[in-house]
Formats: C-alpha cells, structure tokens, sequence
C-alpha cells in the first residue's frame, strides 16, 4: 500500500513538472542588440584585413624590387633584402594573430551583454511560467521535444519587445 502510495505522488510529481525549450540562436537574431554588435564587429575586422592587406601589398612591393635588382646587387644587399622581406612576413604572421585574438576578445565583449539580456528574460518568462528546466535547442541540446515542452521563443521575443 505504502509502495502505491509512493509511486502515485511520484508520478504527480513528474507530471507537475513544466519544461521548455529556446533556440538561443533564433532568439539572438531578432535582437536589435545583436545586430549592432555584428556591425561593430564586423567593422573592426575589415579594418584589421585592410592593416593586412597593406602589409602583403608592402612584402610583395618588396619581392618584386627584389627580383627586379638581384642581378646587380651585392651578396651583402641581397641577404639585407632578403631579411626586410622576412622581417615583414613575420610581422604580418604576429599582426594577423594579435588581430585574430583581438576580434575575439572584443566579439566576447560586444555580445556579452547582448546575451546576457536574452538570459534575464528567458529566466523571466520560465519563472512566468513555472518551468523547471529551460533547453537549449540551438547547442543539439534534446534530440526530442514533446508538445508538452513550452516553446519559449514567441514568449521571450515579446519580453524582450516590452522592455
């Protein structure tokens, strides 16, 4: 008797609990938000491929100054040549780096409070809505999704509208 019992308010239990379900990904793109931070990021890496750009137009100026004038050169000015050229490639490789993780500080940077915004009003609407887990749907998070789970998309984006 006790095991029925048991089992019964189990069962109540499980089917009192509320799940939803969220594609941050979605969510992310009908932010206003969202749409300017790509702009300045995407900005900020075109400014960094013209620095690029600027330095291999200056290393090929070089090589072809080279290749020009290396029948007249001494043994002496060609290897003073030969290492500008170097020096310039290692200085496009270690500017191309800094670069890479500059854009990726500033993109954490940029979307940050982007993302956290989404995150208070997908607390907001599951706490709304008495939901006990909330699924990321955009990281490959359930393979399912039952009916029964609350879409959360529609919910937050009118939230996220109202503020």
């Amino acid at each position: 008797m006790m095991m029925a019992v048991g089992i019964l308010s189990m069962a109540f239990v499980l089917q009192a609990q509320k799940f939803g379900h969220i594609s941050s990904e979605a969510l992310l793109q009908v932010m206003p938000e969202y749409d300017s931070a790509q702009i300045e990021l995407q900005e900020l890496q075109q400014h960094y491929e013209l620095e690029i750009e600027r330095i291999q137009v200056e290393i090929n100026k070089k090589i072809e100054e080279f290749n020009q004038n290396e029948a007249t050169m001494s043994e002496l000015i060609k290897e003073a040549k030969a290492s500008e050229v170097q020096e310039l490639q290692m200085r496009l490789q270690n500017y191309s780096q800094t670069a890479q993780q500059d854009l990726q500080q500033q993109s954490q940077i940029v979307i940050q409070p982007v993302m956290e915004k989404a995150r208070g009003a997908i607390d907001e609407v599951a706490k709304e809505h008495g939901l006990i887990y909330v699924f990321d749907i955009s990281q490959g998070n359930p393979v399912y999704t039952s009916e029964e789970s609350l879409d959360m998309l529609p919910l937050v984006k009118a939230r996220l509208e109202e503020q």
